[in-house]
């Protein structure tokens, strides 16, 4: 089914492709206005699963003009969703890195395939454990010009010696699952490898500050500042 607004010049529908004979699903939006072939971004989910937090920052990039498409790593696992954090933590934990990661480069190759996407202009974007594994994509597939990543967990520093693309890392300042020194070695292993990147620390948030369904959490100010933020970084290197 397809989901259309013209006043806001997007619409979205639910796609599938295969990986490792496996029917993944995905939330895709894009822009009904603008250049035939439009930058992409890849968005990929927190622990909850593909929820309708997830699908609406996919129609907000779809409003800025971009194609989003937001892959469901449960597919493997029954298309789950939850809002239950054990449950979470348990599909999160039964999810190969493996299996994530051959499921995200068919969904680079399914986006590289629409006549309405730029293939030398896509990105990818990630949230908490999305956020992972957005560090993860940005040292893998060089067919992604730009990574932005909000407080996902933080590889080992020699890691970043392989990095292919610039990297934008959003950080909560009172987080306690993404700590301080795990910053510190991102921002250590930029440098050290001579690696383009930024990183933000917005002093009074905590995990998960961007997520409006999350009241306990949710910092409006600095959700915004990082939206903008990272717009400005993909038009910077998706240009």
């Amino acid at each position: 089914m397809t989901e259309a607004a013209t006043a806001g010049g997007w619409a979205t529908e639910m796609v599938e492709f295969a990986s490792d004979g496996f029917t993944i699903r995905a939330f895709l939006a894009k822009p009904l206005r603008g250049p035939s072939a439009a930058p992409a971004v890849l968005v990929i989910h927190e622990w909850w699963g593909l929820n309708d937090h997830i699908k609406d920052i996919a129609r907000r990039f779809a409003a800025a003009g971009y194609v989003a498409l937001a892959p469901d790593l449960y597919s493997r696992q029954g298309y789950k969703v939850t809002a239950n954090p054990a449950e979470a933590g348990a599909l999160m934990d039964a999810l190969s890195s493996q299996a994530a990661l051959r499921d995200l480069n068919a969904a680079t190759a399914y986006l590289k395939a629409q006549p309405f996407v730029d293939a030398w202009r896509l990105g990818v974007l990630g949230f908490c454990m999305g956020g992972t594994l957005t560090l993860t994509q940005a040292a893998h597939n060089s067919d992604l010009k730009a990574a932005v990543a909000f407080y996902g967990k933080v590889p080992p520093i020699e890691t970043f010696r392989y990095l292919l693309c610039p990297v934008l890392y959003h950080h909560g300042a009172k987080d306690t699952w993404v700590t301080r020194q795990e910053v510190e070695r991102l921002q250590h292993g930029l440098k050290n490898h001579g690696k383009p990147g930024l990183v933000y620390t917005y002093p009074e948030a905590d995990h998960a500050f961007f997520n409006d369904t999350r009241p306990e959490v949710y910092r409006a100010g600095d959700a915004k500042l990082a939206w903008d933020r990272t717009l400005q970084f993909l038009t910077r290197h998706l240009s």
